[in-house]
């Protein structure tokens, strides 16, 4: 009997009801109670950067809620991603489908979030990641849009995700993330190269994601040898595909120093990174402490030289390379005068930079409009054509 008769003859229609603790005002009232760490993760991770993250919004909405009343950071969000893999169990076979990938990729994001506040790769960070990367696996088997991608380097392997394209691919392009943020977390911006006919290769590069986690291969000064290894497993897949480098935060620096060593990068786009990484004071706080950490060691002077390594502005055998800088006006790491800097520092006159006014770090704020600007451009300048005009 459908819940219409039920009702037609009085008796009542079943009611469930999903309970949430809901959004809560983070006054400084209420966060000043918080420990911490968890004004700290309520600070540096906004509603904005999470969802940049692939957070889903109501579970963004949900974490801080919770740390808000009181729970810590790391089991708000693994709590979340329990209720998401219940949700997984409970779809149908076939006409749940598109509920696994989503509640798949959802608990992925949620475990990876939960980790952000951890500074030392300890047992329990490589399980949460790694669990996370297990889920995100699953997803991507239900798919059958993208696959992992082990690139065996000497100083160990790289891991990363390959979203292919749509139709054919007429190019492909790698995109990383920076001190935190990594290959996973930027799928949205593979996706939409992949949407434009770019193979998109996401990758955890040395001192990130899995490649850091599971693999202990951190950022080292050899870290342009396994860049030029996943170059080459691009073109090893498509010899007479051009290939672009996308970078975002301090990614954005690594992307534009092997651009212009690498001749075989034909376009480029930093969104978010900065001229001279090693600039970065210690009175950054955890931020510091990961750029440190995404080394491999608790030395920072010793983590300093090797983030000294990563010139981008240095001038190399791929100079003349097109560049494409992308800015949040409001961001609180970036200035536009540092942004201005790299604009005008870099070693090509083919430049083009692209400010959102209100946009904070890596514009997560406008993740939808700054995808796209990217992968426009990236596509029209691999494939020969002239930038695609930018309008308010």
């Amino acid at each position: 009997m459908s819940a219409q008769q039920e009702v037609a003859e009085g008796r009542p229609a079943p009611v469930v009801t999903l309970d949430f603790v809901g959004s809560r005002m983070e006054t400084e009232e209420a966060t000043s109670k918080l420990s911490v760490e968890s004004q700290a993760a309520l600070r540096q991770f906004p509603l904005e950067r999470m969802t940049g993250y692939g957070v889903d919004y109501a579970d963004a909405i949900e974490v801080r809620a919770r740390v808000v009343e009181g729970q810590d950071w790391r089991s708000a969000a693994t709590e979340l991603a329990a209720v998401c893999l219940r949700r997984v169990e409970g779809a149908t076979e076939l006409a749940g489908r598109p509920t696994r990938i989503a509640y798949l990729r959802r608990a992925s994001a949620l475990l990876r979030m939960s980790q952000m506040m951890m500074l030392s790769d300890t047992a329990e960070r490589r399980q949460i990641f790694a669990r996370a990367a297990e889920l995100y696996a699953q997803a991507a088997a239900l798919s059958a849009d993208r696959e992992r991608v082990t690139i065996e380097t000497e100083r160990g392997p790289l891991t990363g995700w390959l979203v292919l394209a749509c139709d054919t691919a007429a190019a492909s392009a790698i995109v990383i993330g920076g001190v935190e943020g990594w290959a996973m977390d930027f799928d949205s911006l593979g996706e939409s190269l992949a949407a434009r006919g770019i193979d998109a290769l996401m990758l955890d590069g040395p001192g990130q994601g899995e490649t850091r986690l599971i693999h202990d291969h951190y950022l080292t000064t050899h870290w342009r040898d396994a860049y030029g290894r996943a170059v080459d497993f691009l073109a090893g897949r498509s010899p007479a595909r051009p290939i672009g480098f996308i970078g975002n935060s301090m990614g954005g620096s690594v992307a534009m120093a092997v651009a212009a060593q690498d001749t075989r990068i034909r376009a480029c786009v930093d969104n978010g990174g900065i001229h001279a990484p090693w600039l970065v004071p210690p009175t950054m706080g955890t931020f510091f402490s990961k750029m440190v950490a995404a080394c491999g060691t608790e030395d920072p002077d010793r983590a300093m030289d090797v983030w000294k390594t990563i010139t981008p502005l240095a001038d190399g055998p791929n100079a003349g390379y097109p560049l494409l800088v992308v800015q949040g006006g409001k961001d609180p790491m970036v200035s536009n005068d540092l942004a201005e800097l790299v604009l005008k520092g870099a070693p090509t006159d083919d430049t083009q930079m692209v400010i959102f006014s209100d946009g904070n770090h890596c514009v997560y704020n406008h993740k939808h409009d700054r995808d796209a600007l990217v992968a426009d451009w990236t596509r029209a300048r691999l494939c020969g054509r002239p930038s695609p005009e930018i309008t308010n």
